[in-house]
């Protein structure tokens, strides 16, 4: 991770008039700790929904990608569901994970090479939605794999923008594995990031005890709330640590004013029905060829060789 690159995002989003902060920071070694407690969670239904699609569906997967397939992980901290897609394909090439958080992307890689020795693991750290060089060997056709409903964390343009420099990174021939999540009853899911054990709100303000430990700042936690809400009207959860009271803080060498209950953003989760998943994609130059879903979650395998 690139600290000046931090730093620049936070004095940027803290002077802007509705203050945010990009989501990709909020994994940072302790937020992804944070994170990998999240997705084990009862409320957090998003990974169990996942990995159980995975399960029934990854020789699916399998049989439409056929041999020789190398898998570039778009957000590999954690291999578990990429795993699960290898052990499917058949004699695919390498794995190729690409994470910002350099530390869990090295340890995460380093213990999936040593479980499968015979695939070469290369990792790549690096921001994927910014310009991205990827390792040219071996010169085998992609299966790009997008898990976790990420995707959600972009706006729709950000989605497709997104998804059309995968078709050209991955190349000719190439297909994506992409997790989404999907609409369901607003309990559900306010539940699932706002967890009775806290763990959300610990992630979500662990964004701004990063910016103490690593940009000298002075921001005193107990003087933020979580917030995680349904907007219904825009099919996403907004997600947002908000200040209790009017105060003054200090990051980078710069002072900031926050008033009293003003939000610093800090995360979007957009929700997709099939269909709107499909319009996604397709404006990106990728095929809907397959979609597996339970009513909860989905996986779509989208192809960038058949014809639209």
């Amino acid at each position: 991770m690139n600290r000046n690159n931090f730093r620049m995002a936070v004095l940027r989003g803290l002077s802007r008039e509705r203050k945010r902060i990009p989501c990709k920071y909020l994994y940072d070694a302790e937020g992804v700790a944070l994170f990998e407690e999240i997705c084990r969670l009862d409320e957090y239904y998003l990974t169990r929904s996942e990995v159980g699609l995975l399960e029934r569906h990854a020789e699916d997967v399998a049989r439409l990608a056929g041999s020789g397939r190398r898998v570039i992980e778009f957000g590999g901290c954690s291999s578990r569901k990429a795993r699960m897609l290898l052990d499917a394909l058949d004699q695919p090439l390498a794995y190729v994970p690409v994470d910002i958080a350099r530390q869990p992307l090295t340890e995460s890689a380093k213990r999936f090479a040593e479980s499968r020795p015979e695939l070469p693991v290369t990792p790549v750290c690096a921001d994927y939605l910014a310009e991205l060089d990827l390792p040219n060997e071996p010169a085998a056709p992609a299966l790009g794999f997008f898990p976790g409903s990420t995707i959600g964390n972009l706006s729709p343009r950000l989605a497709v923008n997104f998804l059309a420099r995968c078709a050209t990174l991955l190349g000719p021939r190439s297909l994506m594995l992409v997790g989404v999540d999907v609409k369901k009853d607003e309990r559900l899911l306010t539940a699932a990031y706002n967890d009775r054990r806290g763990l959300s709100a610990a992630f979500n303000l662990n964004i701004l005890a990063r910016i103490n430990r690593e940009l000298d700042g002075d921001f005193d936690l107990s003087a933020f709330e979580h917030s995680a809400r349904w907007d219904a009207r825009q099919s996403r959860v907004e997600i947002e640590v908000v200040s209790r009271a009017g105060q003054r803080v200090r990051a980078a060498g710069q002072r900031f004013t926050l008033g009293r209950r003003e939000p610093i953003h800090t995360e979007y989760s957009y929700k997709y029905g099939d269909a709107e998943f499909h319009w996604l994609a397709r404006q990106a130059g990728w095929n809907p060829v397959a979609t597996f879903g339970d009513g909860m979650f989905s996986l779509h395998v989208l192809d960038h060789t058949t014809r639209h």
